[in-house]
């Protein structure tokens, strides 16, 4: 299992059935691999409760998930306009959103959709993160440079304030909180200097750091655009 596949596996396991989650482009796409039965995945386009991608030749131009890839639907999955998908997002109704990050820090800013002369785009990520219940970053632990994306603050535009609950990387599993970042959960073969070395502000090390755990592709097809 690759870093990101790794990653969205571990998400996958904090959802049970009946959540209705939001899935964001690039490695959050791959929780969908994972979810367990019963997980109805939300899309801003509209669409709650969809599946793998299908068999060639089967796609629907009208299907597509965030990262507009094709994507099945599932029993008792629903079409919407887009002013009733977003009520659902502003309503409080999404059990989780997943996103990806270029950068998070300690007070739970989240910066996901702009750098310096460069615009990601912000798409319906400043919705989701103050609409959903809980806000789960899904990312690799470092730049591609090797810099740390968990810092004391981030310095790229904000996508929110205060509204990041858990980061999830190949390395570890972090929960952000008034006092700091806990450390929760670390990699197979990660130790706590480890992963303290590649984060900027100094995380909170309980007295028992579980191990990360993740299980085999459930459902398949599912795919990261980064």
């Amino acid at each position: 299992m690759d870093t990101k596949e790794f990653i969205a596996a571990r998400i996958a396991k904090l959802f049970k059935s009946g959540d209705v989650v939001n899935l964001g482009i690039g490695t959050p796409t791959l929780v969908g691999n994972y979810v367990t039965d019963g997980v109805l995945l939300h899309t801003e386009n509209g669409l709650i409760g969809y599946g793998p991608k299908p068999p060639a030749g089967q796609e629907d131009p009208d299907f597509v998930n965030a990262g507009a890839q094709p994507v099945s639907i599932v029993k008792g999955a629903s079409c919407v306009d887009h002013a009733t998908s977003f009520a659902i997002i502003r309503g409080g109704h999404l059990a989780a959103t997943v996103l990806g990050a270029l950068q998070v820090d300690e007070q739970g800013n989240l910066a996901n959709w702009a750098t310096p002369g460069r615009i990601v785009g912000m798409g319906g990520a400043m919705d989701l993160v103050t609409g959903a219940r809980q806000v789960i970053i899904a990312m690799e632990h470092t730049a591609k440079d090797g810099s740390p994306k968990i810092l004391k603050n981030c310095n790229f535009p904000l996508t929110g304030v205060k509204v990041v609950n858990l980061i999830v990387t190949e390395l570890g599993l972090m929960e952000v909180t008034e006092a700091g970042i806990v450390l929760k959960e670390l990699a197979p073969g990660v130790t706590v200097d480890e992963i303290q070395s590649k984060t900027e502000p100094t995380l909170l090390i309980p007295d028992s750091v579980a191990v990360m755990e993740a299980y085999p592709n459930r459902r398949g097809a599912f795919r990261g655009s980064e």
